[in-house]
């Protein structure tokens, strides 16, 4: 597959926020089909350093460390473990760090990767350093385990009778494929007036249970906003409520924007510690109509920036 088989979303926008600058160190923490990195490194004279889980996306940034040497370099692993990676490649301060995060268009769109419930494949669904795939959690985790994770990660109403319905058939024949899961769904879950697939829902929440990427992206905002210098920016890109709650959150602790104090609560009246960041975008940044007609896997991208204060 060529680039062409991964648009990157909101790379433009994402990459002037980044304000890449000649002699600066910069951070793509997921490189992908590598959009936003050739972007960057296009942008200057300047030094970058990915991240990538899958062994598929760091086999194709090969190809860029032949392109732009002694400028790029990749690192195998979790964004979890942004800190220990960069510290491994004698890497301690970042001018900037930008993060796309949730799926890339090359793991959908290969069947043999079992994230797409559009085409047959093993029901698997593991980015890269997972310790389960998808069929070990839906083969041999509880029901109420299958439930929870249809609910809290794909918001599925209908996560509990899923669940059950999953339990009853394993019984008599285990769950192998991606088509036989979905067919399962969309027995249950019928379709609605907004045309998504019934299978939405528990594919995304699956992914999310197998990949640990909420958990993930919490840590990697941490470390890498940790490294920025003054003046450095950390930029995220995601693509769904649960992932943008966390990096809102993330970026409003940073940035000293607490909620209010509680007059039932005294410490909430304690001295809030000195903003380290500040907001650059109010409010989340989304595709424009033009990027939507062009990419509809663009249209619920939310784009959020943060810089480091001097102080």
């Amino acid at each position: 597959m060529t680039e062409l088989s991964h648009i990157p979303v909101l790379r433009g926008e994402a990459v002037d926020m980044l304000r890449v600058r000649d002699g600066g160190m910069y951070l793509d923490g997921t490189f992908g089909g590598g959009g936003y990195a050739r972007t960057i490194l296009d942008s200057a004279a300047c030094r970058l350093i990915a991240i990538d889980r899958d062994p598929a996306a760091v086999a194709r940034a090969r190809d860029f460390a032949v392109a732009y040497p002694a400028r790029f370099e990749i690192c195998e692993g979790r964004i979890s473990e942004v800190s220990a990676l960069l510290e491994s490649h004698g890497v301690t301060a970042l001018d900037g760090a930008v993060f796309d995060l949730g799926v890339s268009s090359y793991q959908i769109d290969d069947p043999a990767r079992g994230f797409s419930f559009r085409q047959n494949g093993p029901l698997n669904m593991q980015m890269g350093g997972s310790k389960r795939d998808a069929a070990q959690i839906i083969n041999f985790c509880s029901e109420s385990e299958i439930a929870d994770i249809l609910y809290e990660y794909g918001d599925e109403k209908a996560s509990r009778k899923i669940a059950k319905t999953i339990v009853e058939r394993r019984r008599t024949q285990k769950f192998e494929t991606t088509s036989d899961l979905a067919g399962v769904i969309r027995s249950i879950v019928r379709p609605d007036k907004s045309g998504i697939d019934p299978a939405t829902r528990s594919f995304q929440a699956l992914r999310i249970a197998v990949n640990e990427e909420l958990s993930d992206i919490a840590a990697a905002l941490a470390q890498a906003a940790a490294l920025l210098n003054a003046g450095g920016r950390l930029v995220v890109v995601s693509f769904h409520s649960l992932e943008d709650r966390i990096v809102k959150r993330f970026f409003a602790d940073a940035c000293g924007r607490l909620a209010g104090a509680s007059r039932h609560d005294p410490a909430g009246f304690a001295r809030a510690p000195a903003a380290r960041f500040t907001l650059v975008t109010k409010s989340a940044v989304g595709p424009s109509d033009a990027e939507m007609r062009a990419n509809p896997r663009a249209r619920s991208a939310k784009m959020r920036v943060m810089e480091r204060l001097a102080t």
